[in-house]
Formats: structure tokens, C-alpha cells, sequence
């Protein structure tokens, strides 16, 4: 059978369930998904030569990783032709461009540093979101940025945090899509500290400080997310959940994110959804696989992944979260990393949409449990692969058995040769 065939088999069984799946299909196109720019060179940026620190790292030595932003670029290129359906690009400051001879620190960065990357996205219709970079500086001090002690760290990264809305504001300008803007710092403290009120404190008034800064906030969506702790903060972050979902919930037009391998590995981000749309007109994702603990591995097609955007659509807030991944592994090549990191998240989507939820609620609300045990059991064995064979088809991009060919082919033409 060809893929159409088998697609048209499929969506007569879907059907009988009163899920139409050409329907789900258009939607997931429409659905964007932000990639994150850091996959294809280990965090590093191309404003610093030094290692990673500030509760941030990378393992492995795959070979082939991006030095440039040409070579950057290229890769990104490669990992979008890869994936179908609608994509954005997220970048962290420490990716700006600079001429050659010139440079500008973080507290003084431009948007004109940026220009080559807003290009870069009009060519490929698609927007930008952005994320401040408050970590492998030597303003770092003593693992803290924003709930410094020191006057003049809290003023450098404030400064920098300024002129990431300003970068932003220009993004959504440029693009006409809305930018997404995410204040994440690893400060915290290794040890017991003495201390937790104090730089909690200091870290709201220097993000109230940064979000002083004008903007539109239809155009700019700034946002805060948590962490539970990190590599050198094991004991206390300032940046805590409570704190991030009390700021957002106080602070006008500043969303809470959710990165789900931040939290406690008990925790699961996907129950936290509904409860926060609840309150929040919008939140933000950051979607990982947290192996353990936060390690970034590379999203798959597993049981929280699913979940996640399971939780989206049937919340109906596909309007109302702003989807990104978030994960850099540097022990397999980068730009498979990106495609079947976007492609999981993807197929997620698509099995939420092509899901009886309507039906599933019924049961639910008619308190028949048994039934709808039986119904979801059933439902995993749904033909959710020949809907999305025909999707790839239809988008011109590989399938699933295709995708290391092409893959390794890039590889072997290009990363091999840098």
C-alpha cells in the first residue's frame, strides 16, 4: 500500500472515534514550534571562547559542531528542511553578530547585532524568540547576577536585560511575529545559605528594573521561568517556582515558563498546564527530557512528551502556550539532534489532535471510569503512524526511516570537513 492508501485506511478508523484527521492535519501546520539556536554549537555563542559555567554544561565531543554563525546557520538550515510544519527560531544574546573588529558586551548589545539573524528568519517566514544570557561572563560573580549583592553586577545584568527588550521589540517589529522573551539565571548558592529571603528580593527588583523597560506587549512577551536547582546551585536557586509563578501572576504582561526539566523528577510539567491556564491568560515552554535530573537530552516521542501536548490541545490553549525546546547534546550529531527533537514534539501534537477528546471528557464527566480506561488503552493502538507518514509526504520533508540517511549524508558532505 502506498502512503496514501494507508493514510486513507487510517482515517476511516479515526473517523468512526469522530476525529477528522485532514482536520488535525491543517492545524498541526498552522502550530509553530521555536528551535533553539544552542543545539548546534554546545552553548557556546560567539561572544566568549571560554567553557560553559553557571549551572550550565555539555557533554561529548561529536564532531562537526557549528564555529560560525555561517556554519551555524547552515546547520539550522539542514534540521528545518527536516521537520514539517510551521517553526520559529530562538536565540540567546550570546549569539549576536558582530563586524569584523567590533564588539559590544551584553550590557551593551544592539539590535543591529542581530540584523544577520532577523535576515535569516524573514527568508524562511518565520519568527524569533530570544532569551537574555546571564551566564558564562565574567560579570558572573560568585554565581549570582541579578540578586547580587554587588550594586554594580545587579547593574550590568539589568543593563543587559534592558537591552534584550529592546532586541526583542525589534524582532516582532521585523518579523510581525510576536517575540517570546525568556529571563532564566542560575543564581543560587551550593551550600545552606543564610540567607534565602535577601537575593529573592534583589532579584525581583532587578527584573522589575529590566521589564521597566518599554515595549509592546502585544509584540513582546517577556518571561520568567523556574529552576529547582543547577550544577554548583544544589541548594538553593533564587529563581525558585513560587517565586517565578508569584512574579508572573503580580507583574502585567509577564508570562510564567515551564521548562519540564526543571522541576523536582517527581514533578511533571504536563499536569502543571491546565492549572495554570487556569490563571494565566498565556504561559511559555520550554520542552526537554530531563534524564534524572535537568540533563537537556534530546526530546523524544516518550510518556511526558506526549502528555504535554496532550494537555495543550485539550485545554484548548494552542492560542495561549508558546512552545520551544530546550536541550543541547553534544554526543550525537547536532542536526539529527534538532530533527528528531522537533519532529517528537511534532508527532505529539499530532496524536493530541487526532484524539476523541470531546468523547474522552464524556465518559470522564459521566463518571464511567471502566469505559474510559478501556478507551484510552484502545486508542494507543490508533494507526498514529500512517497519519503521520502522510503528513511528512504532504510537507515534502523525510520520513522516519529516511531521516538518518539524510542525515548522514550531511554529515559526511559537511560537519566531517570542518
Amino acid at each position: 500500500m502506498t502512503t496514501s492508501e494507508r493514510y486513507a485506511s487510517a482515517k476511516e478508523m479515526f473517523a468512526s472515534l469522530g476525529v477528522d484527521t485532514d482536520a488535525a492535519l491543517e492545524t498541526l501546520r498552522k502550530i509553530p514550534v521555536s528551535m533553539h539556536c544552542w543545539q548546534g554549537d554546545d552553548v557556546i555563542g560567539f561572544d566568549h571562547d571560554g567553557p560553559l559555567t553557571g549551572g550550565i554544561q555539555t557533554t561529548g565531543d561529536y564532531p562537526g559542531k557549528a564555529r560560525t554563525p555561517q556554519e551555524l546557520m547552515a546547520d539550522m538550515d539542514k534540521a528545518i528542511s527536516l521537520v514539517p510544519g510551521k517553526k520559529k527560531i530562538n536565540i540567546h544574546a550570546c549569539y549576536a553578530i558582530f563586524e569584523e573588529g567590533e564588539f559590544a558586551d551584553r550590557n551593551r548589545l544592539e539590535p543591529r547585532h542581530f540584523a544577520k539573524w532577523v535576515e535569516f528568519a524573514k527568508e524562511r517566514g518565520m519568527g524569533l524568540d530570544f532569551n537574555p544570557t546571564f551566564f558564562s561572563h565574567p560579570m558572573v560573580k560568585d554565581g549570582l547576577t541579578l540578586s547580587s549583592p554587588d550594586p554594580e553586577v545587579r547593574k550590568f545584568w539589568i543593563e543587559h536585560g534592558k537591552a534584550c527588550i529592546r532586541i526583542s521589540q525589534y524582532f516582532a517589529e521585523e518579523t510581525g511575529i510576536p517575540c517570546v522573551m525568556n529571563i532564566w539565571t542560575g543564581d543560587g548558592f551550593k551550600d545552606v545559605p543564610a540567607d534565602r529571603m535577601g537575593p529573592r528580593m534583589r532579584y525581583k527588583e532587578s527584573i522589575e528594573a529590566i521589564l521597566a523597560e518599554p515595549f509592546d506587549k502585544t509584540k513582546v512577551k517577556p518571561c520568567v521561568e523556574s529552576k529547582v536547582f543547577g550544577i554548583g546551585v544544589e541548594s538553593y536557586t533564587a529563581g525558585s517556582a513560587e517565586f517565578t509563578l508569584s512574579f508572573a501572576a503580580t507583574h502585567e504582561g509577564c508570562l510564567p515558563l515551564m521548562d519540564n526539566g526543571h522541576y523536582h523528577p517527581t514533578e511533571v510539567v504536563s499536569d502543571k498546564i491546565p492549572a495554570m491556564l487556569c490563571f494565566y491568560p498565556e504561559i511559555a515552554l520550554h520542552v526537554t527530557r530531563g534524564v534524572r535530573w535537568d540533563s537537556d537530552h534530546v526530546l523524544i516521542l516518550d510518556d511526558e512528551t506526549r502528555e504535554i501536548a496532550k494537555e495543550i490541545v485539550r485545554c484548548d490553549a494552542l492560542e495561549r502556550v508558546y512552545i520551544a525546546l530546550d536541550y543541547f547534546d553534544a554526543s550525537i550529531n547536532r542536526v539529527s539532534a534538532w530533527a528528531v527533537g522537533m519532529r517528537s514534539f511534532q508527532k505529539s501534537l499530532m496524536m493530541a489532535l487526532c484524539t476523541p477528546n470531546a468523547a474522552l471528557k464524556k465518559l470522564q464527566d459521566e463518571s464511567r471510569f471502566t469505559e474510559l480506561m478501556a478507551t484510552q488503552e484502545a486508542i494507543k493502538m490508533l494507526p498514529f503512524g500512517d497519519v503521520w507518514n502522510y503528513y511528512c509526504e504532504q510537507c515534502n520533508v523525510a520520513g522516519d526511516f529516511d531521516l538518518f540517511g539524510e542525515v548522514q549524508k550531511y554529515e559526511e558532505e559537511v560537519l566531517l570537513k570542518r
